[in-house]
Formats: C-alpha cells, sequence, structure tokens
C-alpha cells in the first residue's frame, strides 16, 4: 500500500473545523449527525473490529512515519465493512419506520429489500434483513452477476436465506434487472420494496462511516502518550466511494482539518484519482482494461458519494498491481491476517501516526 510523508498544511478541499455550520449543513447526502445516529443504531449488531499494530511493518514505512494502525473490518460481521451500511439502512428504513407506524398486529407485508452485488454487499444485506428483521418484517433479493464467488453465492442462499438473482457481469445489466425486479413486484401488489444501492445510498455512507468513528476511539485508547491530533494521515481505499465518503464525514466531524485524508485505488481503475485531479466526477477511462487484482473497486463514484470525496479528502494516490500483491504478501507474513487478494484495498484500512 503506497503512504506519502504527511503534509501539514489544511486542505483546501476541507472544511475549517468538525463543527463549523456550513460542515453541518444539508450540503452533502449524509452528514456527521447520521454517522453518530448510525453508530448508536447498529453498534449492538455489529462487531468492534481491532485495531492492531506491527513493529516490522513500522520499521518498513517512510521517513517521519512512526506508527503504523491497521482497523482490520475483514474481521467483521460477514467478512467486510459493508454490514455497517447494510445494517443501518435496514434498521433506519425497516425496522424504526415499522414501529413507529401502525404495525405490530401481524398483519403487515414484509419489506422486500432489493440491491445488487458481488459478492460483500449481498451478503451484508442478506445477513441485514434475515437478523433485524425481526417478525418477518423483511426479506431479501439479491441481484448478483453469474460469475460471482461460489463461497459468497452460498453464504447469500444458504447461510442468510435471501432469494438470488443472476444476471450479466456488467453494471448496467445489474440495475436493469434490479428495477425489473422492482417494477414486477410493485405490479403484483407487493409496495413495500426497499431498494439499498452499495454505495450511494446515504444510510449506507452513514453506515460504513461508522468504522472511523470506532477508530479514532480506538487508538486514543492506545495512545499512552496523548500525542495530539491521534492521527496525522488517514488512507483509506475507495472504488464505488461509500466507505471513503462515509469516514471522510467522520474524520473531519472529529478531528477537522488536523488529519489528512488519503485515498487509494490501483491504477487500472483510477476513476476517483482523475475526478479529483479534474475536478469533476469522471467514469473509467474507456481506454482502460480494468483488469485489476482488487477488481471489488470498479465500480465508479457517484453523485451521492463525489461530492463528499471532492469537498472532504485531501489526496488519491494510486496503487499498483505489483503494490498490491506485495502488500497482501506482507500482511500475511507479518500481522498473520489473511484477507481476500482482490480485495486488499477494501478489507484493510491503513493508518499512519507521525
Amino acid at each position: 500500500m503506497a503512504t506519502s510523508t504527511p503534509d501539514q498544511s489544511p486542505s483546501s478541499h476541507s472544511c475549517n473545523d468538525g463543527n463549523d455550520s456550513s460542515y453541518i449543513s444539508r450540503r452533502h447526502c449524509a452528514i456527521f449527525s447520521d454517522v453518530v445516529a448510525a453508530h448508536s443504531r447498529i453498534r449492538s449488531r455489529i462487531h468492534r473490529t481491532p485495531v492492531l499494530t506491527s513493529r516490522s511493518l513500522d520499521a518498513l514505512s517512510p521517513p517521519g512515519c512512526t506508527q503504523l494502525y491497521f482497523k482490520i473490518e475483514a474481521l467483521q460481521k460477514t467478512g467486510s465493512f459493508k454490514v455497517r451500511g447494510a445494517t443501518n439502512a435496514v434498521l433506519r428504513r425497516v425496522v424504526e419506520s415499522k414501529d413507529e407506524g401502525s404495525y405490530g398486529d401481524g398483519t403487515e407485508q414484509p419489506t422486500v429489500v432489493v440491491t445488487h452485488s458481488s459478492g460483500n454487499h449481498a451478503q451484508a444485506v442478506a445477513h441485514a434483513s434475515s437478523s433485524v428483521g425481526a417478525g418477518n418484517r423483511s426479506r431479501a433479493v439479491i441481484v448478483m452477476p453469474r460469475n460471482s464467488p461460489q463461497a459468497k453465492y452460498d453464504a447469500v442462499t444458504k447461510t442468510y436465506c435471501a432469494e438470488v438473482v443472476l444476471c450479466e457481469n456488467d453494471p448496467i445489466a445489474r440495475e436493469v434487472k434490479c428495477d425489473e425486479i422492482i417494477e414486477d413486484m410493485r405490479r403484483r401488489g407487493e409496495e413495500d420494496v426497499l431498494f439499498v444501492h452499495p454505495s450511494e445510498d446515504p444510510d449506507v455512507i452513514a453506515g460504513q462511516g461508522t468504522v472511523c468513528l470506532e477508530f479514532v476511539e480506538q487508538v486514543k485508547e492506545m495512545n499512552l502518550e496523548n500525542v495530539t491530533p491521534p492521527l496525522d494521515v488517514v488512507i483509506i481505499p475507495v472504488g464505488g466511494g461509500g466507505l471513503a465518503a462515509g469516514n471522510c464525514i467522520s474524520l473531519r466531524g472529529l478531528l477537522g482539518n488536523s488529519v489528512k485524508i488519503v485515498l487509494a485505488e490501483p491504477e487500472q481503475m483510477d476513476d476517483a484519482a482523475r475526478s479529483f485531479a479534474s475536478g469533476q466526477m469522471l467514469g473509467h477511462d474507456p481506454s482502460n482494461l480494468l483488469n485489476s487484482v482488487a477488481d471489488g473497486l470498479k465500480t465508479t463514484l457517484g453523485p451521492n458519494t463525489w461530492p463528499i470525496i471532492r469537498d472532504f479528502a485531501d489526496d488519491i494516490l494510486t496503487v499498483s498491481e505489483e503494490d498490491i500483491l506485495r502488500s497482501t504478501k506482507l500482511v500475511w507474513e507479518r500481522m498473520k491476517i489473511l484477507i481476500e487478494v482482490r480485495l486488499y484495498l477494501r478489507s484493510l484500512v491503513a493508518f499512519c501516526l507521525v
């Protein structure tokens, strides 16, 4: 994973501080109070994943970088951070809305939660629908590509009992199939249908932001010397941008401009870096073959995630395939953490304290 020597100058893309009135206004689809509310909502249903350190990796760090912290979301329920956002969306829009309404007599129609995903978000939505939808309040229908990993298909269908509809491995095909399913359900009288986008849904973004809400607290607990600020640089992987956007909000809300937020994506899938450099949201370069071991990052930024990243991130780095594989091997060897190679940048977030 690429890192850089921290620059302590405030970012022109960032807010003035965590309590700035312009920051807490509704300029974005989610704000800091949404993340705090999400954590209160989901904390009893997720793991507070560990933060680990490694002296051997510290020794390999760039000059001036004295301490690395790793938030291990690979140990989260369903195997990724995705369960945070999915659980928040289902709890807020299914369970809480029915609790507030005239329900409770057992006659209400279950909410059908629809989404598309090749694996991690699929498992997260299936898990959330089955575990928080107490009293048959919800069930999940997941659109998955035909080439999805068998282990993830089995987890969605056998472990979490969701219905899977297969489609071609194409982002447009996924969206079209979801639209067809929702339209068909409504024609058949199933009006209570909820679509939860993997990265653009505001409740998903707020839920993913709980990663750094926990992380900052954990680092403060580990920081015996009470160094202020507890973090100088945070490196977050970016694909569709739900994790990155949510945690940009968390970090600015908690630490203001005292922390530098750097996002990272594969060189082979550099839409976020090119968007950031140009100041406008761009898709993948048509000449890019999108051939990366981190193929879970093929998704591009969208109209909800892009403005948050544009306004609050300081930089976006691209990482070569060689560096992704080398870093994954290094984590296996030095930290004894087994993570998916193709999802390396998603599953493990590295943090640097100088």
